[in-house]
């Protein structure tokens, strides 16, 4: 079964591997990249990626993905549509449906989508991931707002994997318990919350030093790559380090 508890049928042999989570085609092509034949229009990583693209996780074209031909689909429930997971379904396609909310759930799910839907061993690089984070947060803990979108502006609420990978690394939420997990905040209140971090990604919403941190006069703002703070995979390798040297 896969992360959401439904029953997949997965070939002994899986040779044809469709994704359509950017950091799930970035963990297949690191393990197993000669069985990678399709992946979003969003896929970034590797650079070199040379793969059929079937446009994007909110859109993908299904009939391309059909196709491909694929032993099986990797999708994720937050970020690719119910509806278009049931059509692949429907088709006779093997869906895997990974969800990550957690640090914990990402090392425990990529383990289990190499090795039981992707048919291979468990790469070195998820250990080297797992043993990068075993370091406990030093120093005193902070506080954040994580600003994903502005106009309007929306941050980071409840159970999601960039709360607890800042968590990990002693910095606490502010929204936390807000009862959406995206929610849309006023600037003004969020200025108000004084937290000690405004965590300013460059994805979804490009934050940059000219676009952003002048709306938060007298915070500290930290840019970071949007890929170490929200991608699960190949990238948790390198991520804690070179967070904690931009969150500072």
């Amino acid at each position: 079964m896969d992360d959401t508890g439904v029953p997949v049928k997965i070939p002994d042999t899986v040779r044809r591997i469709v994704s359509l989570v950017p950091s799930l085609t970035e963990s297949v092509a690191a393990t197993v990249p000669r069985a990678l034949v399709g992946a979003t229009d969003w896929c970034s990583h590797p650079a070199d990626l040379d793969v059929a693209r079937v446009r994007g996780t909110k859109n993908p074209d299904l009939d391309a993905i059909r196709r491909l031909r694929p032993d099986v689909v990797l999708a994720n429930a937050e970020e690719n549509r119910a509806a278009d997971i049931q059509a692949l379904r429907e088709s006779g396609i093997a869906v895997w449906v990974t969800r990550i909310e957690t640090l914990q759930e990402a090392f425990d799910s990529l383990d289990r989508m190499l090795r039981e839907a992707c048919r291979t061993d468990r790469p070195a690089w998820l250990d080297a991931a797992e043993e990068a984070w075993r370091a406990p947060a030093e120093g005193p803990r902070r506080t954040a707002v994580v600003p994903i979108w502005r106009r309007p502006w929306m941050v980071v609420g409840r159970d999601t994997f960039t709360g607890d990978v800042l968590r990990q690394l002693g910095v606490d939420n502010l929204y936390a318990g807000h009862e959406e997990r995206y929610p849309r905040i006023p600037l003004p209140e969020l200025v108000r919350r004084r937290p000690d971090l405004v965590v300013m990604p460059d994805e979804p919403y490009a934050f940059s030093e000219t676009d952003g941190p002048e709306c938060f006069p007298g915070l500290t703002c930290a840019l970071v790559s949007g890929r170490l703070l929200t991608w699960y995979g190949p990238s948790l390798v390198g991520a804690p380090e070179a967070l904690r040297r931009a969150l500072g």
